[in-house]
């Protein structure tokens, strides 16, 4: 649910983005603080994000593993690639063919680099660095600036998990992500606003805190009424940065940084508590759910329904009464999408790269069983 909520953010920041380039005055008689909730948390919901995948990765890890100093290096890369490449090579041989025949928004200009430059940059997971010293890139190759940051992160995880993983130095790495984020935010940016968003320690302090919550519920179990404690103040801390982020910026968080963070950190006490009450959604929140599970495939091919729905929208003239519409045809076309995209194409092939080379019985910490028991856990963390 977490999941579907970011992804949510993001794509009604991007059609947003879209409606302002455009300059339709649609946001003229709301309140600002309810247009600053519900299309300018885009950022926002790219930091739960970054919470939940350190959470995740470093669960999985321990599950498959039995510890983090036991995890093998191969097998972990081979995870991230079955799960990460076979979309986004797909989604650089779309946007190198649209940049080839010329199609508006898709083209990449020769002043951030051309067409070369931002493959290198992708496939290598410094898209932020080049945005941040050339200028933004077009807006399907924009999003790929998120990927940087939390591929960069678990090409040392394992790494790093393998010398230290056994004792506290490797608690003591991730709480140097945590207090580093902040002034990755702030000072260390030098007034440039592109790195102040996308700048790799300003993201890794959210998946550093999810690394540090997956340790602490994997060794200790809390008694409910902590859990109820954590629950209900991780859950005020994502409304107050959520639903009152005109006033955090009035309190100076923006301008210290320490609004991401206390976003991370109430998103990762909402996981800690889900993760040791066995917690269930609610059937009303399916539609929010199913968007949350496919969020990778939605977030790496959202722009195209963005720019093709946008497109009908100028056409037709661009009526105020159909930016609503908008909004949420782009939602459900773009939830519909990362189904179609996930079901026929990126989850067969992570299956197929796993049980080919990495998930079978024989393999170093599969979680293939004999008697497949803990089958579940393969399909929760795709």
């Amino acid at each position: 649910m977490l999941r579907g909520l970011a992804i949510f953010f993001v794509l009604m920041n991007h059609v947003n983005i879209r409606l302002l380039i455009a300059k339709v005055p649609y946001t003229h008689a709301l309140p600002d603080q309810l247009v600053s909730s519900l299309v300018w948390n885009g950022q926002m919901g790219v930091q739960i994000f970054f919470a939940i995948s350190g959470f995740l990765i470093t669960s999985t890890t321990i599950r498959r593993w039995g510890s983090l100093s036991r995890v093998s290096v191969r097998g972990f890369y081979l995870m991230r690639f079955a799960r990460i490449a076979p979309l986004l090579l797909l989604l650089l041989t779309v946007l190198s063919i649209l940049h080839i025949a010329r199609f508006e928004d898709f083209v990449v200009s020769s002043k951030t680099g051309g067409l070369s430059q931002a493959l290198f940059a992708a496939l290598t997971f410094h898209v932020n660095v080049l945005e941040a010293k050339r200028g933004y890139l077009p807006g399907n190759w924009d999003i790929l600036w998120s990927l940087s940051v939390e591929e960069a992160f678990y090409f040392f995880f394992p790494l790093v998990a393998r010398l230290f993983g056994r004792g506290k130095m490797f608690i003591f790495f991730l709480i140097g992500f945590v207090a580093l984020g902040p002034f990755a935010r702030t000072v260390l940016t030098h007034g440039n606003e592109i790195w102040k968003e996308y700048s790799y320690l300003g993201g890794m302090d959210a998946i550093a805190l999810g690394c540090l919550t997956a340790l602490l519920v994997s060794r200790f179990r809390f008694s409910r009424l902590i859990l109820w404690m954590l629950g209900s103040l991780g859950v005020a801390l994502l409304v107050f940065c959520l639903g009152f982020s005109l006033r955090a910026e009035a309190w100076g968080l923006d301008r210290t940084g320490l609004d991401m963070t206390i976003l991370a950190v109430g998103t990762c006490m909402i996981v800690a508590t889900a993760a040791q009450t066995n917690w269930k959604s609610a059937r009303v929140a399916y539609p929010l759910l199913t968007l949350g599970q496919r969020s990778y495939e939605v977030y790496l091919t959202h722009m195209f329904v963005v720019f093709a729905l946008f497109q009908l929208f100028v056409l037709a003239g661009k009526p105020m009464g159909a930016v609503l519409p908008l909004f949420i045809v782009v939602v459900v076309f773009a939830g519909l999408l990362g189904e179609v995209v996930a079901r026929f194409y990126s989850e067969p092939l992570n299956r197929f790269i796993r049980d080919r080379w990495g998930n079978r019985p024989s393999s170093v910490g599969s979680l293939v069983e004999a008697d497949a028991s803990i089958r579940p856990e393969a399909s929760a963390e795709r």
